[in-house]
C-alpha cells in the first residue's frame, strides 16, 4: 500500500486510528503520592512549631 502524501496543514483521510498501541509507563511508587508527602511536611512542620510553642509556655 502507497503513502499518500498531503501538503502541510492538511489532515489525512480518515479510515480509523492510525495511531499505535503506546505501553504503560511504569508505576513511580511512592512519587506517585503527593498527598503523603505533603501530609508528613505538614506533620513534620506543626511538631517543630510544638516544641517551639511549648518552650514558650515553660513545658520543655
Amino acid at each position: 500500500m502507497a503513502i499518500t502524501l498531503n501538503p502541510p496543514g492538511e489532515t489525512p483521510p480518515a479510515e480509523g486510528s492510525i495511531s499505535e498501541a503506546h505501553q504503560e509507563r511504569a508505576d513511580g511508587g511512592i512519587w506517585e503520592h503527593p498527598a503523603l508527602w505533603a501530609g508528613l511536611v505538614l506533620l513534620g512542620s506543626v511538631i517543630f512549631a510544638a516544641f517551639f510553642i511549648a518552650r514558650i509556655f515553660g513545658y520543655g
